[in-house]
């Protein structure tokens, strides 16, 4: 038997993303983002209601996404219920430290492995919300997520968000090899 929920953003695993901007007068701010995903090659869509984080990569057309880790769940958590208008020094509070990317003009945070740079292509602002579709311009994460030279799972324990229960998973377990384990089945 089924129980069935009627129409909900519900999908898992739920990325939890910290997106990083810089207002007008160059000091940078942190939010969580859990609503988006990859859009297409090298690009990502991300959804939101107006923010301090909506209106300073509008002034800027880009932003950095962070992915948020077993380790920064407090302080990704922190810049998800804290509004950078009501807290001047959000992004410190937080223990985060803003280092300005190379690639655009927002910041990356050190203490988040992992950081995709990115520019708006399309923005859509509605009574739903705004809707953003960005080019990856650049993928940049520190050596101690690396395994062979690729971004490995289990070292960066990424932070999932499920929404039905407001809670925080981590994915780290190895399964089995993507494109190889259902050739088994042939």
């Amino acid at each position: 038997m089924r129980k069935n929920f009627g129409p909900k953003s519900l999908t898992y695993p739920e990325p939890v993303f910290i997106i990083g901007t810089y207002d007008k007068e160059g000091k940078a701010n942190a939010m969580n983002a859990a609503w988006g995903g990859i859009y297409d090659t090298n690009q990502i869509f991300l959804s939101f209601s107006s923010h301090k984080t909506t209106d300073n990569f509008k002034l800027t057309n880009c932003f950095t996404v962070s992915f948020g880790t077993r380790d920064t769940v407090l302080s990704c958590d922190y810049v998800g219920i804290v509004s950078g208008n009501k807290e001047p020094d959000k992004v410190a509070k937080a223990g985060l430290t803003a280092i300005k990317s190379e690639f655009v003009n927002a910041p990356y945070f050190k203490e988040l492995p992992v950081s995709l740079d990115c520019k708006i292509k399309e923005l859509k602002e509605d009574q739903d919300g705004i809707k953003v579709i960005a080019d990856i311009l650049n993928v940049s994460a520190d050596e101690s997520v690396l395994e062979n030279g690729k971004i490995d799972a289990e070292k960066l324990s990424p932070l999932t968000y499920d929404p039905s229960q407001n809670k925080y998973f981590t994915i780290s377990e190895f399964v089995d090899y993507a494109f190889k384990s259902g050739l088994k089945l042939k």
